[in-house]
């Protein structure tokens, strides 16, 4: 039995929230399930939520893009870009907003805020773990994020839901719509974890694939810190011989894109014929510029990242990028969800992939 289904969109996810609606609208014979709200703020930069319906007794799903850093507020009269933690905060609004009354409320944060900040490794903040209790106090039931930075932050609430949705069967078949020459063989395809946090990911697909798996060691400077992180020294690689071979790496997400510029680079030199890339989530935080010379190089011929977070324009006008619509993914999490059907087959959907793999091979 379903409960009335209820869309809150924060202002970051805007644009996918209306198509998803769409979606769930056309499948359901429904004329809309968005509830207006919003955050506005005072000339101090505070800010409030503000739910324009009724959301009583419904099934609320709650929608963010943490990463949206497109967004811009006023404060003392001149333009602030809205950070992760003002788009966490405006969440934390809108569900004090709801003030206890939904059925149910479920947060959608495709990029899980804070998620590489999840462990301790000196005297440090555990950003991502405090997030999810925060939302736990709160009173959210169930948490859906996509391909989570490390899948082990499911144990920080062991007694509610979270979510963590592989979007590997999208990759798949927009990778083989788009070439209609790979060969799937352990001798014509490799899949790649770029470091070893990748590594599941990667297993994942090359089980699927039945190919073989290469894997690179990230080594680190430890004595010291650069942008919050401890700087790469060198990418060590390993695996069988590349030559002749086309390679896909697969991670996360691409932030400044120096690290999987390096690993490609390195594929190339062992011999590889074609380099593609799956990455859930294109940040590009240190702009395009690195990623055309790469390019034009010849060390990668395709990327691949989902729209779960802001494409930025002049990312979907480059010819080496390929954009994953997850828009009719989220729409049937949220149906399968609120219909309280099993979630197995959405979040790792192996059979799927398997069957789209098949037909492939013809």
């Amino acid at each position: 039995m379903e409960d009335k289904l209820g869309l809150i969109t924060l202002e970051s996810f805007t644009n996918q929230t209306q198509k998803i609606n769409e979606i769930l609208c056309k499948w359901r014979g429904c004329d809309n399930y968005i509830i207006p709200s919003k955050c506005p703020r005072f000339t101090s930069g505070e800010a409030k939520g503000v739910i324009e319906e009724s959301v009583r007794d419904r099934d609320i799903y709650i929608l963010v893009d943490v990463c949206n850093n497109s967004l811009k507020y006023k404060m003392d009269g001149e333009l602030n870009r809205m950070s992760p933690d003002d788009h966490y905060q405006d969440l934390k609004r809108i569900i004090m907003a709801c003030n206890g009354k939904p059925n149910r409320i479920t947060v959608i944060m495709p990029f899980l805020y804070e998620g590489r900040q999840h462990r301790r490794m000196i005297r440090e903040s555990l950003d991502c773990a405090m997030m999810l209790r925060e939302l736990e106090f709160m009173g959210v039931d169930d948490i859906v994020t996509f391909d989570a930075h490390d899948s082990r932050m499911q144990n920080v609430l062991p007694l509610r839901g979270i979510e963590n949705i592989s979007p590997a069967l999208q990759f798949v078949q927009g990778f083989l719509t788009e070439y209609e020459d790979i060969k799937i063989d352990g001798e014509h395809l490799m899949i790649i974890a770029p470091d070893e946090g990748a590594t599941e990911r990667a297993v994942f697909y090359a089980s699927l694939f039945g190919v073989n798996l290469g894997m690179f060691y990230k080594r680190r400077n430890y004595s010291t810190i650069i942008d919050g992180i401890n700087p790469i020294v060198a990418h060590d690689f390993c695996g069988s011989a590349l030559d002749g071979m086309d390679a896909i790496v697969v991670d996360d997400m691409i932030a400044s894109g120096g690290s999987i510029i390096d690993v490609c680079k390195q594929i190339k030199e062992r011999g590889a014929k074609r380099v593609f890339i799956f990455s859930t989530f294109g940040l590009f935080t240190s702009g395009f510029d690195k990623m055309d010379r790469a390019y034009e190089e010849g060390l990668f011929d395709r990327i691949f990242t989902t729209n779960l977070v802001y494409q930025k324009p002049e990312l979907l006008e480059k010819e080496y990028y390929y954009s994953i619509n997850m828009n009719r993914y989220i729409a049937a999490i949220i149906d399968t969800l609120n219909k309280k059907n099993s979630m197995q087959q959405i979040s790792k959907p192996e059979q799927r992939i398997k069957e789209t793999i098949m037909a492939y091979l013809g």
